[in-house]
């Protein structure tokens, strides 16, 4: 009987592996993994750069997971164009057919595409889908989505708040790589070069070193260039905290990364995991966690699990893999490195010394051997003075100085070490086998079991049992004999027998019985899933063009000018602009705002935060109040909340409308128009267009591209002696924050009502050039947003637009002066024609 001090057992959450090739698999199924997720080659998955699955080994690869007990979800994680629809509709039927446990979706529209292709599917929400909330998840819970991987942003105090209003099952990464901004929202890639994270082909801006320009001065920062880049995060000593707080899968991040990584993370997320379950304490030893370091990191924390602290968040001084820091530089003689270390050694171990890498002075190689009083040794340990030699010429002995850091980057061993967790012949984690036996002399012996895997198996002699003359049957018999399961993945846990009549069974007979048993074993597969017949996206596609779905606007073209300073609102509205648009930092500013506009006589919309999160759901009664005339929505959360109020809305390019299906469910949610997504080219809008067939679509043709959108505060991290919002003083009140790139570009940073950072692209983007064929698609509704600029150098842009909308210049024109009266110059940017959209750049 349990004490009242003895440990409480916790839920045993699953453990999701990444998987980007197949020994990945076998990596992460050897070293405890319940599932996997990977993505297929071709496409539709977030890491473009992963080695993948193609689709046809899909049948072989699920069987060989699920003979070991092991899920396999697929990540079918990006957007979807509206001309990839049917391609997709074809991987989806194959993935149904083929077993797959579930699949991972972002787009809104392929979610609503899989119900109807086959309902039996599983559906998990994609952290790209932005769900950061319990309103935002019960959004889409009409959609069938069972699992929804959290946002990374979030405490694992939030997590218990979302936990505590929905009953969904709730995902979060536990390990890996930290994006700086929120998934499914970072525009970066898409606006330097074309590349979009939301399709899988993420460039990494937020690795590369940045400038702080603030107040029109460079601001020193020493050595801390890498404004942008996390640390990994690391939370195995949270593992109790984040089963507690009903977090249902454990993930960890990785698809990129290598086999023996897979192994290690997965092996010890496995152990912790096991252990709160217990109600042990968790505890990972610092030669354990130097390991998962030294598979992958760029120094581990907590990211926000905790909390924020943006200076712990991001230290901002490297953005690669270092692994572990090894040592100190004591002294530099004329062929040797006297170390003073901090961890183990070896010879062959890969090291680097501190340096800086874009200036190309960081130095590494492998260590050729150690010395120890002046005697050659095979290791070393921390606390030992040990000189280091290099192979010739591979290490600059005068580039190096005392004080200076070295940083172990590779074990040989602890890699050959963790190879042999999975690359061997030979099962080695193993399924359990529950067998109940029935041996009466005179009738036929029988066995029935089941495994680990669901497997289930049914065995009989083919003769009655005779009665035993010298050594009749026993249970420790039968349990000796069928634990011989060898090579195969099962092992003997619990035998039940019934034995009558003192029966005999030849060793000979129950050797087949038993082969017979793993046969049937391994013969078995789960139930075959039904997929619709026909074509289910030509029949939705049917439904959504059906009478009395469109609605009934103006002929005429409209444009609306998003405002972010209140000083523009007047001198827009004067320049005859009757419906505006608010996205302002400061919300006490939005009531000024809405007597403006109606002063004036204009319509005006107040835009709400992207990201709502469980304490944040008052800031849409706050805006409510303020009496505008509708909400531009940019989360699933707003939405809802102000289609159940009756107030107009319009959904904002955060949403991802990238295809008709999109498009459509959020304007049966409740939205008035829906604004297209970012994502899209020339030719991917037009095909939107087409396709959606509505006139409430609104475009975007002039703007200043939302890159990051962050939860991390640069303002925080660099201006402030505080950690987060609570006492950071803020600073984004008092300063204008750019941040310079390597091309010499300052962005402009700015700061929501939620303290979330977006960095904006200095030049801006226009689209003016397809507004004629956009017109002709049968768009109505266009939009210029505006950033920084006075009242003097909006009018010209403002003009120009409402001229093109009137046919009295054209595009061309129209994007010339533009570039003329721009300093920084203005770029066709997403919607320039392409000649093969579909590139991975």
């Amino acid at each position: 009987m349990m004490t009242s001090d003895s440990p409480v057992p916790l839920r045993r959450p699953e453990l999701l592996s990444p998987a980007g090739d197949r020994d990945c698999i076998h990596a992460a199924v050897e070293n405890g993994a319940d599932a996997v997720y990977f993505g297929l080659e071709c496409g539709f998955n977030a890491r473009a750069r992963a080695t993948n699955l193609h689709l046809d080994d899909l049948p072989e690869v699920m069987t060989g997971l699920h003979r070991r007990g092991v899920l396999g979800y697929v990540t079918l994680n990006t957007l979807i164009f509206s001309g990839e629809l049917a391609s997709a509709e074809a991987t989806v039927k194959q993935l149904a057919v083929a077993g797959v446990d579930a699949v991972l979706v972002q787009d809104l529209g392929l979610a609503r595409l899989i119900r109807q292709i086959c309902p039996e599917l599983t559906l998990h929400a994609s952290t790209q889908m932005t769900l950061s909330s319990a309103e935002c998840i019960a959004a889409v819970e009409a959609l069938g989505i069972e699992r929804v991987v959290l946002p990374r942003e979030l405490s694992v105090a939030e997590i218990a708040q979302i936990r505590q209003q929905t009953s969904m099952s709730l995902e979060a990464f536990v390990h890996g790589a930290l994006c700086v901004a929120y998934s499914g929202q970072c525009l970066t890639s898409e606006s330097l070069g074309g590349r979009s994270a939301n399709r899988g082909q993420c460039a990494q801006a937020c690795r590369l070193p940045y400038d702080l320009v603030c107040d029109e001065r460079d601001v020193d920062l020493g050595e801390m260039k890498y404004l942008l880049s996390p640390q990994d995060l690391a939370a195995y000593e949270l593992t109790p905290d984040l089963i507690a707080a009903g977090v249902d899968c454990f993930k960890i991040e990785g698809r990129l990364k290598t086999p023996e990584y897979v192994a290690n993370i997965t092996r010890r997320y496995r152990e912790a995991i096991d252990a709160a379950a217990a109600g042990l304490p968790v505890s990972i030893d610092r030669a354990a966690v130097m390991e998962m370091e030294l598979s992958f990191s760029r120094g581990f924390s907590p990211g926000w699990l905790g909390g924020n602290d943006h200076k712990m968040l991001v230290p901002g001084m490297s953005s690669a893999k270092r692994g572990v820091r090894i040592g100190r530089v004591e002294r530099v003689d004329r062929n040797r490195v006297l170390m003073q270390l901090e961890g183990p050694l070896a010879p062959g171990d890969g090291v680097v010394f501190d340096g800086d890498r874009e200036k190309g002075q960081e130095q590494g190689g492998r260590i050729y051997e150690l010395h120890r009083d002046g005697r050659r040794c095979q290791t070393a340990d921390a606390g030992e003075l040990i000189e280091l030699t290099f192979g010739h010429d591979s290490i600059d002995l005068h580039a190096l100085y005392p004080g200076q850091y070295l940083w172990k980057t590779d074990d040989p061993k602890l890699t050959a070490r963790l190879r042999k967790t999975f690359a061997g012949p030979d099962p080695i984690r193993k399924l359990p086998l529950d067998l109940q036996v029935t041996a009466i002399a005179g009738q036929p012996f029988q066995a029935s079991g089941q495994a680990g895997n669901g497997a289930v198996c049914e065995i009989a002699s083919e003769e009655p049992l005779e009665v035993a003359r010298r050594h009749p049957l026993s249970e420790e018999l039968l349990r000796e004999q069928f634990s011989r399961l060898g090579g195969t993945p099962y092992e003997l846990r619990n035998l039940s027998a019934l034995i009558e009549g003192e029966p005999m069974v030849p060793l000979s007979v129950l050797g087949r019985l038993r082969k017979s048993l793993v046969e049937q074993l391994e013969a078995w597969r789960p139930p075959v899933r039904q997929v619709a017949a026909g074509s289910p996206l030509a029949d939705l596609r049917q439904s959504l063009v059906s009478p009395g779905k469109e609605s009934a606007s103006s002929p005429d073209p409209v444009l609306r000018v998003l405002c972010r300073r209140l000083d523009q609102l007047e001198p827009v509205i004067s320049a005859g602009v009757t419906q505006v648009l608010a996205d302002f930092q400061d919300i006490r500013e939005y009531r000024q705002a809405v007597e403006i506009a109606h002063g004036l006589g204009a319509t005006i919309y107040l835009a709400t935060p992207r990201i709502q999160k469980p304490d944040e759901f008052n800031l849409f009664k706050a805006l409510e109040k303020h009496g505008a005339d509708g909400v531009l929505v940019r989360n699933l959360a707003g939405l809802r909340y102000y289609v159940e109020r009756g107030l107009p809305t319009a959904a904002d390019f955060s949403l991802n409308a990238a295809n008709e299906l999109t498009a459509h469910w959020l304007h049966e949610a409740g939205a008035e128009r829906v604004t297209a997504s970012y994502d899209l080219n020339r030719e991917q809008l037009l095909d939107l267009a087409a396709a959606a067939a509505v006139d409430w679509l609104e475009v975007v043709v002039h703007q200043h591209m939302p890159m990051f959108h962050m939860e991390h505060c640069v303002f925080c991290a660099v201006l402030s002696p505080g950690t987060n919002k609570h006492n950071c003083g803020r600073p984004c009140d008092v300063h204008q924050v750019q941040l310079r790139d390597r091309t010499g570009v300052e962005h402009p940073l700015l700061a929501d009502v939620g303290c979330r950072n977006t960095l904006f692209n200095a030049t801006p983007q226009s689209a003016a050039e397809i507004v004629p064929a956009l017109l002709a698609s049968g768009v109505k509704h266009f939009r210029v947003e505006l950033l920084q600029q006075s009242p003097f150098e909006l009018q010209p842009i403002v003009t120009l637009y409402q001229q093109l909308l009137a046919g009295e210049v054209t595009g061309r024109e129209v994007w010339r002066k533009l570039q003329a009266a721009n300093r920084v110059g203005v770029t066709r940017g997403a919607l320039e024609e392409r000649r093969d959209p579909l590139a991975i750049i």
